[in-house]
């Protein structure tokens, strides 16, 4: 599946996901640990941030909101009110550099091509502050992939492996990375990854 394909899929699915996942659950409570290290008052960009109760709810008032899918976009404008929403594409991110202090990407990355994966982690770098902090979906596996019949529809994953996901962090100027296993809205065992944005 090439992006519009994946654009048009989530177009299909959005409503039914917001439908099935759990609100709650501690991978929310991660958001506690990524705002105790921001600046009060931070600025915070949620890539693929779909329906925004999982992620977008739980962040300060005035956050953004990036999906691909404009149906998940209406779903957010209800259930978060007060966010800024964007439509765009995460590998060519729609803002200036410097502006956020933080960034989440809750099972986002893994619904782009894993080639493309260097380039949507340069586009995090380049719009977080020095000493910004990234917190996002660590995938374990080395998949590329559509699963059929995913929320009634069809959906691509792909990933490059964890150790790899975590080199490429590294290569585009992530420092201070560290993993945490965490309950995902579908109620599994996730990992997910904190990191840092050198150049302070």
């Amino acid at each position: 599946m090439d992006r519009n394909d994946v654009r048009r899929a989530w177009e299909d699915v959005a409503a039914t996901y917001a439908a099935r996942r759990d609100p709650d659950g501690s991978d929310a409570a991660l958001i506690d640990d990524l705002l105790a290290g921001l600046p009060s008052d931070p600025n915070i960009l949620d890539v693929g941030c779909g329906d925004g109760a999982r992620t977008l709810a739980n962040l300060p008032a005035g956050s953004v909101g990036l999906d691909v899918s404009r149906r998940g976009l209406d779903l957010a404008a209800e259930a978060v009110p007060g966010a800024r929403l964007v439509h765009g594409e995460m590998s060519a991110l729609p803002f200036d550099a410097d502006r956020f202090d933080g960034i989440t990407a809750y099972h986002a990355v893994f619904h782009v091509e894993r080639d493309r994966h260097p380039t949507v982690y340069e586009e995090f770098a380049r719009v977080l502050r020095p000493g910004g902090r990234l917190l996002m979906t660590l995938p374990g596996g080395r998949f590329e992939t559509v699963r059929r019949g995913w929320m009634g529809g069809r959906m691509f994953f792909s990933a490059p492996g964890r150790d790899r996901t975590l080199a490429q962090l590294r290569e585009a100027g992530f420092e201070e990375v560290e993993t945490t296993t965490a309950t995902d809205p579908l109620g599994s065992n996730t990992e997910f990854v904190f990191a840092t944005l050198g150049g302070e």
